[in-house]
């Protein structure tokens, strides 16, 4: 039996106010801008926590990631912690003892171990479920943990397993994204252009480190909980966009598909351009794990991006943290030693 979606509710407004359907390059267009703008969100919100912990742990100088039964339960040097304080705020309990590095990097640890393992069950679920509901699912679900994150400075919380479990959630949410866009985006683009719509849709990532970074700076000197709060506020009406204006894919919306070149392959040269990704009517069944390993080219790229993303999520999450420490620690030594002395 084949499956079916219903229209998502802004493109039925919009096909009701032009008494007609849309064109399929119109609904390509609404598609990339659609989910460049929700992958956008997702890594916009990812990048806060790396600006938030300068507020959370500024003067710790322990950097060893500790489990919670090695901790020490000696407090922080309050001689260090006065030389610094003409530069920096006290930091926020817990993060700002003697373990607050170790305790933000088991925040990392974390966030990513759910982040990957959620990556292989929503996978799994994305390809049994009307993508559009799955992922505004999951933005709304990340927006609510992070936000959740920051409220823990109004609600005055002081407890690391409060933030260790939202930190969870909201890695659990995370995953759900980039299965969900990649597929969409798959379902509307073939091979002909797919090099050149990848590249440019791509730049997400960059443009939700930056927006992330931006936003959560910009906040900072507000109070830590709105660097947290905003973003996750702004994903979460994404997420709405999402719901009301992406097509899952040509059936969805009822588009035309021989206007592209994605659903009619054809001999170029010696090699036969096939499709992105297959239709719905050519896949009775969601590939399977094994399956999905056997496909040529799936482990060299699993490998590549494993390393690219260890490089990655290395700068994303503790560049600022250390610029930040290391030139503090420089500044208290040049003050210590050239001009307190004077």
């Amino acid at each position: 039996m084949e499956e079916t979606y219903s229209k998502p509710p802004g493109i039925r407004v919009m096909e009701r106010a032009k008494k007609s359907n849309l064109s399929f390059k119109t609904y390509q267009g609404i598609v990339l801008i659609v989910t460049f703008l929700a992958y956008t969100s997702y890594h916009a919100t990812r990048k806060t926590t790396s600006i938030v912990k300068s507020a959370l742990d500024p003067q710790s100088p322990d950097v060893g990631l500790k489990f919670p039964w090695q901790r020490r339960n000696t407090t922080y040097d309050q001689n260090q912690s006065s030389k610094l304080s003409w530069m920096l705020k006290d930091g926020w309990v817990p993060f700002n003892g003697v373990d607050g590095t170790a305790m933000l990097g088991e925040l990392d640890v974390s966030f990513l171990f759910v982040y990957a393992m959620g990556m292989y069950f929503s996978g799994h679920v994305g390809d049994r479920m009307d993508l559009r509901i799955f992922l505004t699912v999951g933005m709304v679900g990340t927006g609510v943990f992070t936000a959740l994150f920051g409220v823990g400075y109004w609600a005055n919380v002081h407890i690391f397993y409060y933030y260790l479990i939202v930190q969870m959630m909201a890695g659990l949410f995370q995953s759900t994204g980039w299965p969900s866009v990649v597929a969409v985006v798959g379902n509307w683009f073939g091979k002909k252009k797919r090099g050149l719509i990848m590249g440019i849709w791509n730049a997400h990532t960059s443009i939700g480190n930056i927006t992330g970074s931006l936003v959560a700076s910009l906040l900072l000197k507000y109070g830590w909980g709105w660097s947290m709060v905003v973003p996750g506020t702004l994903i979460a009406v994404v997420g709405v966009v999402v719901f009301l204006f992406l097509p899952v894919n040509p059936e969805s919306v009822g588009a035309n598909k021989d206007e592209d070149e994605v659903f009619s392959p054809r001999k170029v040269g010696d090699e036969v351009t096939e499709p992105f990704l297959r239709s719905d009517r050519e896949e009775e069944s969601a590939v399977g794990f094994i399956e999905a390993w056997k496909i040529p080219g799936v482990a060299p790229f699993a490998f590549c991006l494993f390393f690219a993303k260890l490089v990655a999520y290395t700068f994303l999450y503790w560049l600022p943290f250390y610029i930040s420490h290391t030139g503090m620690l420089n500044c208290s030594l040049l003050y210590q030693y050239f001009i307190a002395p004077y």
